[in-house]
């Protein structure tokens, strides 16, 4: 039996839990192709208008598999942590994906919903697994191996890497990632920011100018959770909380010189979130801001130009430090 994971959304976090939970239960995993130009332009074609581009990024991947697979796995996530909620496109995806898309194979859309609490869980799991066999021990045993593997690519990118490192298998080789001068912090959903071709290769392209990249998933849970309780009022968006600490906490820190939000057009969170975070650091923080809007019809070289000039004013700022703040006066005394 094969089952395909299309390449996209939740898939940078949870893609070694899934792929290890089917693998031990005995099912042959697919996985569709790094998106591209066809992947995008099929999602476009397939999907609502209003969608926001990482939803029609996945109906591209969804159809890249379509033709490969016995199942596609497309879970209806409405909650990953209690008392939060995620995008409420992604309540509806499995609905989405069979309006969109005819002659689809059977679909495991398992709803994913820890809301009130985590005591869901089994159903949930003996839920997925009931589409391979009906023996729960067998469920049983490769839940268990699918969360150590989960838990291990867990400390890997608290340790350094990144998600887009670990790709194609890589989680249990030991990468060596050059340490770089300059920290910059990249925010935004993990869908943007790890897929390399909506994210225009952001992370390589910092890095090849010297810069060591990290995200909101480098920083400790708990760091994070204490720094968004900042806010006047509590943040019910798991992303959104995430994303508001790890701003918060990288305003505290010297070592990181400046923050590049990622976010895609239409996205109401983002919409929120950014402003959020945009405010309180030129409020609080010396630290250059750069928001980065993306959608099917933005163009390589507007980002490239950004990234350029952002990436020279950090440059700037660390040789002319004693001179001027960044949104500022001129604070040289001759």
């Amino acid at each position: 039996m094969k089952i395909g994971i299309p390449r996209g959304l939740l898939y940078y976090y949870y893609y070694p839990l899934w792929r290890k939970f089917f693998e031990t239960l005995g099912a042959q995993v697919l996985i569709s192709k790094k998106t591209n130009k066809k992947i995008v332009d099929n999602g476009v074609k397939n999907t609502v208008d209003d969608a926001c581009l990482p939803i029609k990024v996945y109906i591209g991947h969804v159809m890249d598999l379509k033709n490969q697979v016995d199942l596609i796995f497309v879970p209806k996530m409405m909650s990953i942590h209690k008392d939060e909620y995620i995008c409420p496109k992604f309540c509806g995806l499995p609905e989405m994906v069979r309006s969109g898309i005819k002659d689809l194979p059977q679909m495991i859309d398992t709803t994913i919903d820890f809301h009130k609490s985590k005591k869901k869980l089994s159903k949930t799991v003996y839920e997925m697994g009931n589409y391979i066999t009906k023996d729960r021990k067998k469920i049983d045993f490769a839940f268990e191996k699918a969360l150590k593997e989960h838990e291990s690519y867990k400390v890997q990118i608290k340790n350094g890497m990144l998600p887009i490192d670990l790709e194609d298998h890589k989680i249990f080789k030991n990468i060596n990632l050059h340490r770089r001068k300059v920290k910059i912090l990249l925010l935004g959903h993990p869908y943007n920011i790890y897929d390399a071709y909506l994210s225009m290769n952001i992370i390589e392209k910092l890095r090849e100018h010297n810069m060591d990249v990290i995200t909101q998933d480098s920083f400790d849970t708990k760091v994070m959770n204490e720094k968004a309780a900042i806010m006047d009022k509590k943040i019910f968006w798991s992303f959104g909380r995430k994303v508001i600490g790890a701003a918060f906490y990288a305003m505290e820190q010297k070592d990181i010189q400046g923050i590049i939000y990622l976010s895609s057009f239409g996205c109401g969170i983002d919409s929120v979130i950014a402003d959020i975070i945009e405010r309180r650091t030129r409020r609080n923080s010396d630290k250059p801001f750069i928001l980065l809007t993306i959608d099917e019809h933005t163009g390589e070289a507007g980002i490239n130009t950004r990234i350029e000039a952002f990436v020279d004013m950090i440059k700037w700022r660390g040789k002319n430090e004693n001179n001027f703040s960044t949104y500022g006066k001129n604070l040289s005394t001759r």
